[in-house]
Order: C-alpha cells, then structure tokens, then sequence
C-alpha cells in the first residue's frame, strides 16, 4: 500500500487518444508535495505518511506546527493529510513525491470538499418534484409537502430529506483513470469530473478496488533534497 499526494484542482478541459475520441478530463497540480512526518507502530500503532504542500505563511502556523516542521526541516505547510501505508511504502522525510508517483493508465481515489450552495430547498437539494403548479395550490409550487404522519406516527423521522445546508461536504470519488502524467511540470491528467471547486485542495490515492500496475514506482517517485545533492537533481525511489 502506498502513499497518496494532494494536489490543488487547475479545473478542466479535454484530450484526444490515438482514436480521435474526446476524453474529457480534470488537471490535477502536485507542487512542492513532501513528507512531513512518519507514523509508526512502535510510538503511533500504525504506519502512515504525513505529507503537506503549499506554502504557509508562518504567522499564521501555531508555534507547535512550527516545530513539527522544523523537525522535518520543511517550509510550513498549508495542507497536512495523513496516508496510511504498508512497511513498504514508507518514504524518508522531507523528499518530495512527485507526479509520476502515478502511471497512466492506472485507477486512483480522489477526495475533495464539494461546491458550497448555501441554503437550498428540497428540489434543488434532493431533487424533489414540488407541488402542483393549479388546482388550488398557490405560493407553495417549490415545498416538499408533508414531512410526517398525523396520529400515526405523530412525529417527522430522523434523516428525512429536507432543505437545508447544501454542499460543502467531502466526497471520494472512486476508479477515476490516470490519463496522463507530467513530472516537469507536476500535472496529473484524471478522467472525469473530480469534486471541488478550481483551486481547491485534492487527496489522490490509488484506487482500493483496483489492482496495483506492476509498473507503478514502490514506493513511489520522489526527490530527495539534501545539502549534498541541489534539489534539481532528481533522486527517484525504486
């Protein structure tokens, strides 16, 4: 089991395979994606990654966030999420997974805050029919009707379907295909719609009910940057 990356969404236009056929994909950006910390079974009773991306400024990073990072000897980031992984797919600290951690071809998972539309009612929330437009209905066209019984069962049920919050919520999209990658320029090309909105932050994993391609990196593509080695030299893991 590997790890993912968060990439931010660029939004989305289309390719052309060898066919002609027009495959509409989402442009995923992976930019400065590195290994923050490591979990362990010995002090943490699993074993993940922790990896951030995007530049934070340091005010706004609490004093304690300033030495998680200082440890990693990392910048600040703006996004932290967990991966879980095997003993395999542990990659040292402080490398930078990069976009070909993907192969084309390959299934992937990605999650993502959706689009936030406020308040709506139930026809726009949960795709109600509404009320008869005559027949002695009037101002009422856009409700829901009846939300519970009279004397039975005298009570609306938990979890029924009503206006409210709509959106906002976070969705995991499954089995979406890797089109294509494009490790210069950290661009991770998936098939299909991807939820968020353009510039919002994205988790990509490998798909969990698809097999791993054989020719996928384990336990990924990355670079390490040392003192040693300037961090255009790219370092990848075998």
């Amino acid at each position: 089991m590997r790890s993912g990356v968060i990439a931010q969404k660029v939004g989305m236009t289309r390719v052309y395979n060898d066919a002609g056929e027009n495959i509409p994909v989402t442009v995923l950006k992976v930019d400065n994606c590195q290994v923050v910390a490591h979990r362990t079974v010995e002090t943490n009773g699993y074993v993940a990654l922790q990896v951030g991306v995007g530049k934070a400024k340091v005010k706004n990073v609490s004093k304690a966030e300033r030495a998680r990072f200082a440890v990693a000897q990392v910048e600040p980031k703006k996004k932290v999420a967990e991966f879980r992984v095997d003993d395999k797919g542990l990659i040292p600290v402080g490398a930078e997974i990069t976009a070909d951690h993907f192969v084309a071809g390959q299934f992937v998972d990605v999650t993502g805050t959706t689009t936030g539309k406020g308040f709506a009612g139930g026809m726009k929330r949960w795709n109600f029919g509404g009320l008869r437009a005559t027949h002695g209905v009037s101002v009422s066209h856009r409700s829901i009707g009846s939300t519970g019984g009279r004397q039975d069962p005298g009570k609306t049920f938990k979890n029924k379907k009503m206006p409210g919050h709509m959106g906002a919520e976070t969705v995991t999209t499954q089995n979406l295909k890797v089109v294509s990658t494009d490790a210069d320029r950290g661009l991770i090309l998936v098939q299909g719609a991807v939820p968020g909105v353009n510039g919002g932050w994205i988790r990509i994993r490998d798909a969990v009910k698809r097999a791993l391609p054989k020719d996928a990196p384990v336990p990924g593509k990355f670079r390490l940057q040392t003192a040693d080695a300037p961090a255009a030299e790219a370092v990848e893991g075998q």
